[in-house]
């Protein structure tokens, strides 16, 4: 166990590579943390920015993009574990009452855990969103698409197939989950995370706030990019956290975490359907892998100008986060060394 801790320097040196490769290639920072059992390293590499910008800490905050949605998903299971919702809650019953529902046009209601298993039926996203994209879309596509947006795509979704019967990955699916959850608890997204997660986690640079401190600057192509924003949608895209705070969470999906988590950070953990063509689970959001008689558990997320992915495994109390401050591009290598330091860590743990 402690020669695959040990080793977490030569690891991140290698994901470093694969970015400066052409994984990611206008990154100016990437940060690799590794944990096995007690032992950790969190491995950094270059500058928040160009020219003179600060260097890159296990405290620098990287945006998380779809990683988000594991964080939503966890939101969604301290809710129930609390009683104050059920899974099988319909989503209608968390919006406000004048907004309109999507319309479904056979099977029963979208639930909230359809919503957090991509089997809401809901298009990957919302009607409208691609209009009011347009005219940012190489920089911040989501930036225009508000509430007033989300309740207008609301009243033109038409959900085809039966809520439950068919999966299909959905940024409009997750972000209205976390868009519920907000409205049963009467908070924000972020001042709800804050309190239900980030606060008992000790996740103290974790944050939804676009100009969080100690920020990495974000690029695409070697142009730096502004914050990224996606008021409509948070529970999607909108968290970000440093390689540090990233490990005590993943930790947490490992030790159960503090009492009042506990319930929620089994549960997401738990598989709810086999992924259509593939070996693949889908828990709560987390997809989970069988290799070599373990469990992996991750994600990826990017937005415009960051890329990320997070894993954990259970046998052997393994955790992985690789973080870079450039968006992501189609070869995906970037992602793909972070899973495969997941599953080399898994095996030598």
């Amino acid at each position: 166990m402690s020669g695959v801790a040990d080793r977490a320097g030569e690891v991140a040196d290698a994901v470093a590579a694969a970015v400066r490769a052409g994984a990611a290639s206008s990154a100016t920072a990437v940060v690799v943390a590794v944990a096995v059992g007690d032992r950790e390293q969190v491995r950094c590499f270059g500058r928040t920015g160009r020219g003179r910008a600060a260097p890159c800490t296990p405290d620098t905050v990287f945006e998380l993009g779809s990683v988000s949605k594991t964080f939503t998903a966890l939101l969604l299971a301290a809710m129930a574990a609390d009683g104050e919702l059920a899974l099988h809650d319909p989503v209608a019953h968390l919006l406000p009452a004048d907004w309109p529902g999507p319309t479904v046009r056979s099977g029963g209601p979208v639930r909230l855990l359809h919503l957090a298993t991509h089997t809401s039926g809901l298009p990957r996203l919302p009607p409208g969103l691609l209009v009011s994209a347009l005219p940012t879309w190489g920089g911040n596509p989501y930036a225009a698409f508000g509430e007033e947006e989300l309740r207008a795509a609301l009243a033109r979704t038409t959900v085809r197939a039966a809520p439950g019967s068919r999966y299909r990955y959905s940024n409009y699916g997750v972000g209205l989950l976390g868009r519920a959850l907000a409205e049963r608890a009467g908070l924000s997204y972020g001042g709800l995370l804050a309190r239900r997660v980030l606060s008992p986690l000790g996740l103290g640079a974790t944050t939804c706030a676009p100009d969080a401190a100690g920020r990495a600057v974000g690029h695409r192509h070697g142009r730096a990019l502004p914050p990224w924003r996606i008021p409509g949608l948070p529970g999607a895209g909108a968290v970000r956290a440093s390689g540090a705070d990233l490990l005590r969470y993943l930790r947490a999906h490992l030790d159960a975490g503090p009492a009042d988590l506990a319930a929620a950070l089994r549960e997401v953990r738990r598989p709810r359907l086999r992924l259509p063509g593939s070996g693949d689970e889908l828990c709560l959001v987390w997809n989970r892998r069988r290799s070599a008689g373990r469990d992996l558990y991750f994600h990826s997320g990017g937005t415009r100008g960051f890329t990320a992915f997070v894993g954990f495994s259970p046998q052997g109390s393994v955790a992985v986060a690789a973080l870079a401050n450039a968006g992501p591009v189609l070869n995906g290598r970037f992602v793909q060394a972070g899973y495969e330091v997941l599953r080399a860590a898994g095996r030598q743990a």
